[in-house]
């Protein structure tokens, strides 16, 4: 696995500070060989991601590419770290993987990663994902939480500028190459005129010709091998390919005039993809060559796919962001001023009245910001709660006190029994205020929306272990919707019935929420 810390290419240079960490010696040579050429000359490399991370935290690096599977600490263990690290979690991480598994390269998003390179792939793939992943511009610590990491500490790319529109070579989406190789030029001729129609044809007559293409910069996607050659054989071709990392993902088809079965399992051994003898019967070959030219397309449509995922996961980060920053704090703040002249002696009560409207209005636009960012991370294992002492008396009051005012012309008798006695401590529960308004305010809005002209919606409060807080109404649930009662998106007409919620003393709620 490797680990680089690098620069965007437009910022690649003298200065920028690189980290490469695999732990094959030879991927690590390749890709501190690709980064020089890119004019990067500040380069550290490291065995595993604990080498790493060790190097991380006593130099500055400015970018990271790791490969996924390393001895001691994977790519994702190391990606973890670093975004629970203050500070190492601006540092910009490209993962280097064969890993097609969908579940696992949502798990590398659902991290951090700034950017996905799937193998096998070309310098000037991995240049173009370097600059990326310089483009990027980090967020606060606690905007971006993994699952089990503290929210303080973790982070997500922003995405400013991340979902880059592809470049004029990406658009034109070149024609795959096929790299022949044998030598005899008959074969050559044959073989190019075969399949000149469809893909781009590379040809080399020795061993050593062929070693020079695969581990260019421009690799081929496939490789038509002959096995008897002068010099280097077809088979030691192969063996080299496998152990270059340019080279080793690329498939192999040998075609030789060789029929013996030793050298069929020879071949496989070594990694090729098929074995096919001469002469060569065109009907076969074509077909063949086209099944496997289908798996090179899909694996850059795998690429694509990754690359559109990342960036689907930048961008709803940069929308909760906005969300967060742009539009909850202004809100907050006027609601805090209204609340403040709600407070005032000096106001009327007409206008108390009306500013206590104001006030479920900002309310409820900040519960719908509350429930589309935090919701998202509740479902996908990513809330990290901030506990704080809650009066949920006092909440659950303002609340009834709001609903009475929206439900105004229902003429609805809401109310509200703490179930405190006098001179009582009333009762606390560690939990975030912001969701536990929401919570209670979708619970008891729906009761009101639900139930008859003139009848009575109670809001019960508990002081039990644990705390529990009882929502009343006239009605009942469906039958037909009770078993999926508090599924998302079920309802019926806004039915009347009856919700509570269990909150154990000095512990989060966890109060079931009404459809």
């Amino acid at each position: 696995m490797s680990v680089f810390a690098a620069s965007s290419p437009s910022a690649i240079g003298r200065g920028a500070r690189c980290l490469v960490v695999d732990d094959f010696e030879a991927m690590r040579k390749v890709t501190i060989n690709q980064l020089r050429q890119m004019g990067v000359e500040r380069i550290e490399s490291a065995r595993n991601g604990a080498e790493a991370l060790r190097l991380l935290k006593n130099q500055r690096f400015d970018v990271v590419l790791s490969d996924w599977n390393m001895p001691v600490m994977t790519g994702v263990e190391l990606l973890q770290a670093m975004r629970a690290d203050e500070r190492l979690f601006a540092i910009p991480f490209v993962l280097i993987t064969a890993e097609a598994e969908r579940s696992r390269v949502q798990e590398a998003i659902s991290m951090g990663v700034t950017s996905l390179l799937l193998k096998p792939y070309s310098p000037k793939q991995l240049a173009q994902r370097l600059e990326k992943a310089l483009q990027w511009k980090p967020r606060a610590p606690g905007d971006f939480a993994g699952e089990g990491l503290p929210a303080q500490n973790a982070h997500a790319p922003a995405t400013q500028d991340t979902a880059s529109t592809p470049s004029a070579e990406e658009q034109e989406a070149p024609r795959p190459t096929i790299l022949i190789v044998d030598d005899t030029p008959d074969n050559l001729l044959l073989l190019s005129q075969l399949f000149k129609g469809e893909y781009r044809i590379r040809l080399a007559q020795t061993g050593a010709k062929a070693m020079e293409v695969v581990t260019s910069d421009d690799p081929p996607d496939l490789v038509l091998l002959d096995i008897m050659m002068p010099g280097m054989d077809g088979f030691e071709v192969a063996r080299m390919m496998r152990e270059h990392p340019t080279s080793q993902s690329i498939p192999i088809i040998f075609v030789t005039a060789m029929a013996s079965a030793d050298a069929r399992i020879r071949g496989l051994d070594l990694g090729a993809v098929d074995f096919i003898t001469k002469p060569i019967d065109p009907e076969t070959l074509k077909p063949r060559v086209r099944n496997f030219m289908r798996y090179v397309q899909l694996r850059k449509d795998l690429q694509a796919e990754f690359d559109s995922m990342v960036e689907a996961a930048q961008l709803r980060e940069d929308v909760e962001r906005i969300t967060r920053h742009d539009i909850k704090a202004p809100l907050a703040g006027a609601l805090g001023l209204v609340q403040a002249l709600i407070e005032d002696d000096s106001v009327g009560r007409r206008q108390v009245e009306q500013l206590r409207l104001m006030e479920e209005s900002v309310m409820q636009v900040l519960n719908m910001i509350n429930l589309s960012s935090e919701l998202y991370k509740i479902e996908s294992g990513r809330f990290v709660l901030r506990a704080q002492p809650v009066l949920i008396g006092e909440l659950l009051r303002r609340i009834a006190e709001m609903n009475r005012v929206t439900f105004a012309e229902k003429d609805l008798s809401i109310a509200v029994d703490t179930d405190v006695a006098v001179g009582a401590e009333p009762p606390v529960a560690l939990a975030d205020s912001t969701l536990c308004y929401s919570i209670f305010q979708n619970l008891l809005r729906n009761a009101c929306e639900a139930a008859p002209h003139g009848s009575r919606v109670s809001v019960q409060l508990q002081d039990q272990n644990p705390l529990r807080i009882i929502i009343s109404n006239t009605g009942a649930v469906p039958i037909a919707i009770r078993d999926r009662f508090f599924d998302k998106f079920v309802t019926a007409g806004k039915q009347g019935g009856q919700a509570w919620a269990h909150i154990p003393p000095n512990c989060s709620p966890r109060p079931s929420m009404a459809a």
